[in-house]
């Protein structure tokens, strides 16, 4: 009976505090390894903006050679909106490198504190999904106006 009494008194362990804790071990590899996957996708992002950005740039020479296969006569030095859509797509992929650089930095740092980071927000996806559709939209009015 006094053991029954003594098991019922006693506390009951208390559950261990979950990884990235302040005072505990430090944070499961698993989050590290979830965060440079990300980067990387980013940095693939970015890659893949300033690939399609110097397509787009050269697009233009594109549509002359075209031209003068149907023996129409376009100026030489017309580069018309390919080449300023085309920087704009790869000045769009270096940002996009350079934010994601800043936040895998930001993000790693917060973990060698032994804390689990916050969310960052949902401003910077947008911002490039809404750049890359304006960008889609004006490429596909060009190309309407143009082949019209």
């Amino acid at each position: 009976m006094l053991a029954v009494m003594e098991s019922l008194t006693k506390t009951p362990p208390t559950p261990p505090a979950p990884p990235g804790l302040p005072g505990q071990s430090p944070v499961d590899p698993r989050i590290y390894l979830a965060a440079e996957r990300t980067f990387l996708a980013w940095v693939r992002t970015g890659i893949a903006l300033m690939g399609f950005g110097f397509v787009i740039a050269r697009f233009g020479l594109f549509l002359r050679e075209l031209a003068l296969s149907d023996h129409v006569t376009v100026p030489l030095h017309a580069n018309g909106f390919s080449l300023p859509v085309g920087v704009a797509m790869i000045v769009a992929g270096i940002l996009v490198n350079l934010g994601a650089a800043l936040r895998h930095h930001h993000y790693l740092l917060v973990l060698d504190q032994g804390r689990l980071p916050t969310t960052h927000g949902k401003a910077f996806p947008l911002l490039i999904a809404g750049f890359l559709a304006v960008m889609g939209l004006a490429i596909a009015v060009y190309l309407a106006i143009l082949f019209r």
